[in-house]
């Protein structure tokens, strides 16, 4: 498991994409920024997330929330919260990372990532779905629809 986490780290990085699932024969790259494909693969697709390897750029604790959700077994982030990585081992999933921030900032760096500061306070991973879910929804009504 450890060589293959190593193989999706190099494909992240390699490939600049945002986040790299890992699921039996299954490896999928993802390239969208924030939350939206790994709220998508939950939503659209569980049973890719299902005991599932996770290498990712960035992991806030509303990511860490849909991954706990989602079953995976273990997670990589070059940047991840300290809330959570609290959220993922208090729910038994593996934790590496680059480098741990008190919180995720938003991409200008001014403030607070919206998804950080919406499940700053919330304990309960589905209670963070719900929240990501509503932002998605209010924020993409005009664009798409999830």
């Amino acid at each position: 498991m450890i060589f293959m986490m190593e193989k999706l780290i190099e494909r992240l990085h390699a490939e600049q994409c945002s986040c790299v699932i890992s699921n039996g024969d299954s490896v999928r790259s993802f390239r969208r920024r924030g939350i939206m494909d790994l709220f998508l693969v939950l939503k659209n697709e569980p049973s890719l997330l299902r005991g599932a390897l996770v290498a990712d750029k960035v992991v806030g604790k509303a990511a860490a929330a849909l991954m706990v959700l989602g079953g995976v077994n273990r997670v990589y982030a070059d940047l991840i919260s300290a809330p959570a990585v609290a959220l993922l081992q208090q729910h038994g999933i593996q934790v590496g990372y680059s480098a741990v921030a008190d919180h995720i900032v938003n991409r200008a760096g001014t403030d607070w990532c919206p998804m950080e500061k919406l499940s700053r306070d919330e304990h309960d991973p589905e209670v963070i779905r719900r929240k990501v879910e509503d932002f998605l929804r209010g924020r993409t009504a005009t664009s798409c629809s999830i």
